[in-house]
Parts: structure tokens; C-alpha cells; sequence
């Protein structure tokens, strides 16, 4: 049993290190982390890259999440393999190994794996996220309240422990990688959304 959780672990977080913003910036000869808000996802990459770029990052942050939830699943078994690796995959998005341990914040391959586990509150949060972006055009105000809601809402709404569990993590590590955002948002300098792309 140790050896499949050890499995699981490590084949999520060399999944979730494969950052689809870094590979994607290389057939560009870009390094996102050098240019924006410096940070490897799907919006810096939409700003530095524009539109066609970001829409690869996003769909491959999405399917990696998929994929190490299903890996999960059956190198362990189970939801609490699927989890297990799911959130190896968004500690290895963060800090990804094949990249200097500098990457994304994991919020599309939170959502991925949490929408495999629990696609309820997956679309709500989902849903959060899309209003708050709407009303404020800040992508990292709607991140942050629908990361702070994930454990809220599983403990409301009687989840199993494992994913409030779960819920809890994903929540703290989304919350702490917008910390520079949070403090953006309270001096009034934080980039609202655009589907322009920034010149250099």
C-alpha cells in the first residue's frame, strides 16, 4: 500500500511539473516568467504570448489534471488515489522539477482534478470565479475567493473528510501563490483582465 501512494504521489508530481505554459513558450522562444507578471499560467502567457498560446496552456493544464486524477485512480485505486495525485500534480505545476521549481499558481489543475472528484462544487466554484471576473476583471480576486470557498463548501455540503482534506490544501497553496496579487489588489497597481495581448 505505501509503495502505490508512494507511486501515486510521484507520478502526480511529475505530471503537474510538465508546465504547459513553459513548454509552450519555448516554440516561441519565450520564458513567461521573464516578461508580465512573471508567473508560468494562463494568463501571463495570454498577455506575453496572446490568444492561440494561452489557449494550449489552458487546455494543458486542464488535461494533466485529468490525467493524474485517472492515474491516480488506478495506481492506488480509488477517489483517495485520484486526489492523492491530483494534488501531487498541482504541487509539481507550482513547483515543477523539469523547471528550476518555479512555476503557475495551479488553479486550472486544481479545477481538473477537483472536477473529477466532486464536479458539483467544481462547476460552483467555477462559477464564482466567472461572476467575480466579470463584475472586478481581476483573474486573481476570482481565483482567490473561489479557492478560499473550495473547504467552505465541502465542509457545508458534508464531503468526506478526505476532500475537505483536500479542499483545505488546494486552498491554502492557491490562496499563498497570490500573495503578491493580494497585496497588488489592496495598493490598486493589479493588471485587470484583457484579450489583448501586451506589446513589449
Amino acid at each position: 500500500m505505501l509503495i502505490r501512494i508512494i507511486l501515486a504521489a510521484l507520478a502526480g508530481y511529475l505530471l503537474g511539473s510538465l508546465n504547459s505554459s513553459l513548454i509552450v513558450g519555448k516554440f516561441y522562444r519565450v520564458d513567461v516568467r521573464q516578461h508580465g507578471s512573471g508567473n508560468a499560467g494562463t494568463t501571463n502567457t495570454l498577455r506575453t504570448l496572446g490568444k492561440k498560446a494561452a489557449l494550449f496552456v489552458l487546455l494543458g493544464d486542464i488535461v494533466k489534471g485529468v490525467l493524474a486524477y485517472i492515474a491516480g485512480y488506478c495506481i492506488y485505486g480509488g477517489h483517495f488515489g485520484g486526489m492523492l495525485c491530483g494534488t501531487a500534480a498541482v504541487l509539481g505545476h507550482v513547483w515543477p522539477v523539469y523547471f528550476g521549481f518555479k512555476g503557475g499558481k495551479g488553479v486550472l489543475t486544481s479545477l481538473a482534478v477537483l472536477m473529477m472528484i466532486d464536479w458539483p462544487i467544481a462547476l460552483s466554484l467555477l462559477g464564482v470565479f466567472i461572476i467575480i471576473l466579470l463584475i472586478s476583471r481581476y483573474v486573481s480576486l476570482g481565483s482567490i475567493i473561489a479557492a478560499f470557498l473550495f473547504p467552505t463548501m465541502a465542509i457545508a455540503l458534508g464531503r468526506n473528510t478526505e476532500t475537505i482534506i483536500f479542499s483545505t490544501i488546494i486552498a491554502v497553496l492557491i490562496i499563498f501563490k497570490h500573495h503578491t496579487n493580494i497585496k497588488r489588489l489592496f495598493e490598486g497597481t493589479e493588471s485587470r483582465f484583457s484579450f489583448r495581448k501586451k506589446q513589449a
